[in-house]
């Protein structure tokens, strides 16, 4: 079942909190070898899902009341560390942050924190605290940087998991794993206490099987905090209604260009399914037709953020130990991106505009999420910063300038590769129109047969004896 269905079986009293807790836990049990998560919280999930039976029986009625769900492990948690992949002199959090705040106020239970890479940096989801396999193929990453939340969801763990989205790091894992994922308008979903969480450039948001689910997800999470730099008010419909209403029809603007300075070969059986999706878009009475955004210097909107983001949030964690290739990412923060950033901030209005000018003749744009298919666990094992970098650039050229202009973008399933791993395409809407992305999104799902996921472990899957890069570190569990 996915979320809807399990708070409607909920609500109706077939199915009790605790038996879907102690599934997912015995999902999580048995596909460990997937390293989705790096904390699990049997006891006091156990707790929270009684708890919820007892509101349940009581007639209270929330969106998620006794909903197993994760969270990915750069977000707070009461009574946990939030090292972000990091090792360093960790000390449990005191309080909660805004996106588990939410999540609880929904009546959700959180099971656990998924697997990350540091600090968000990479599309792969491998530290030392744990690597993320898919589960399509466990020789080949989910993507990252929320890879893990990816894998509870593909993997059938979980129905719906939250991650963030600083330059893809929610759309990469959805298309290499099969999911939808919505990285929302910036300001939409808050993350305190991060008040300017990498100084504009990352957002949270939900990663599900269906349209429906990530909705709901997202209906949840919305909602800024007094003490966030961007502010958003909330939508006048729920987007759980916008996946069931007709989109009504779009211009949709069919695009495979990438922001100048930034290389990437796209490959053929991507650019194969990006076209078969926008023949299919046509067939549902869209116009479709090419046309590419103008970027501009987009990119003097990212790098100054990401790097200075980098920096703080490195120099935040005492006696951190991280690996070269972040250090040398913090130290052009400290150096050059903190230097820039007021010019990056002063950019914004220039490059929406520039940007937006494709709104004057298209309602969304359609593009590929990633520009090659998933990466092979341990693929940068040892590798330098540079030759990280540039591989990664070439991987996934397609997701980040959305998150300069701060605006929505969703990625679907697109099929699959002839190797039977998943790909996706997204998207990219205008300033605040989650909900248009989200019906057409939903469209596309009724027609092409979607929500999908990947066979568990004991149906045949791969086990760590079949071998492959990388380990299989233990999960903490409480």
């Amino acid at each position: 079942m996915g979320l809807v269905e399990q708070a409607e079986a909920l609500a109706r009293g077939d199915v009790s909190s605790r038996e879907l807790v102690a599934e997912c836990l015995e999902s999580v049990r048995r596909q460990e070898a997937l390293g989705a998560f790096r904390v699990v919280r049997a006891q006091a999930a156990g707790r929270e899902a009684q708890e919820a039976d007892k509101r349940l029986a009581d007639g209270e009625r929330l969106p998620l009341l006794g909903v197993p769900v994760a969270i990915k492990d750069d977000t707070d948690l009461a009574g946990e560390t939030t090292p972000f992949a990091v090792t360093g002199d960790h000390r449990p959090v005191a309080r909660d942050g805004e996106v588990v705040r939410k999540l609880r106020a929904a009546g959700a239970v959180v099971v656990g924190k998924t697997n990350t890479c540091e600090l968000g940096l990479w599309p792969f989801s491998e530290s030392g605290f744990g690597v993320a396999r898919n589960p399509w193929n466990p020789e080949y990453s989910p993507g990252g940087s929320s890879g893990g939340s990816a894998v509870a969801v593909a993997a059938g763990m979980v129905a719906g998991a939250v991650g963030s989205d600083g330059a893809g790091s929610i759309r990469i894992p959805a298309a290499w794993t099969g999911l939808v994922g919505i990285k929302p308008q910036r300001g939409r979903v808050s993350g305190y206490p991060q008040t300017d969480p990498f100084n504009g450039i990352t957002v949270w948001g939900p990663l599900a099987r269906s349209v429906g689910d990530a909705a709901l997800l997202l209906d949840v999470l919305s909602g800024s905090h007094p003490d966030d730099v961007y502010q958003v008010d909330a939508a006048v419909v729920p987007f759980v209604e916008a996946a069931k209403r007709e989109p009504g029809r779009l211009r949709v603007a069919v695009s495979f260009r990438t922001a100048f300075g930034v290389s990437g070969r796209l490959h053929p059986e991507i650019r194969a399914a990006v076209e078969r999706l926008a023949r299919r878009l046509t067939d549902l009475g869209h116009k479709v037709f090419p046309a590419d955004p103008d970027y501009g210097l987009v990119g003097l909107g990212l790098a100054p953020r990401g790097t200075a983001g980098v920096a703080d949030w490195l120099e935040s964690i005492p006696n951190a130990r991280p690996e070269r290739r972040t250090e040398v990412e913090a130290a052009i923060g400290r150096l050059v991106g903190r230097r820039l950033l007021p010019l990056a901030r002063r950019l914004d209005p220039y490059l929406r505009r520039k940007v937006g000018r494709i709104f004057q003749v298209a309602d969304v744009v359609l593009t590929p999420t990633t520009a090659q298919p998933p990466l092979r666990v341990g693929a940068f094992d040892g590798v330098g910063y540079r030759k990280t970098q540039s591989g990664v650039a070439a991987a996934c050229p397609y997701a980040w300038t959305w998150n300069v202009v701060g605006w929505p973008a969703v990625n679907v399933p697109a099929g699959f590769m002839k190797s039977g791993l998943p790909i996706g395409a997204q998207l990219l809407g205008h300033d605040s129109d989650e909900a248009t992305l989200i019906s057409l999104a939903a469209q596309l799902e009724a027609v092409e047969g979607w929500p999908g996921g990947a066979r568990p472990l004991d149906a045949g899957g791969w086990r760590p004896e079949d071998g492959g890069p990388g380990g299989v570190p233990s999960i903490r569990r409480r």
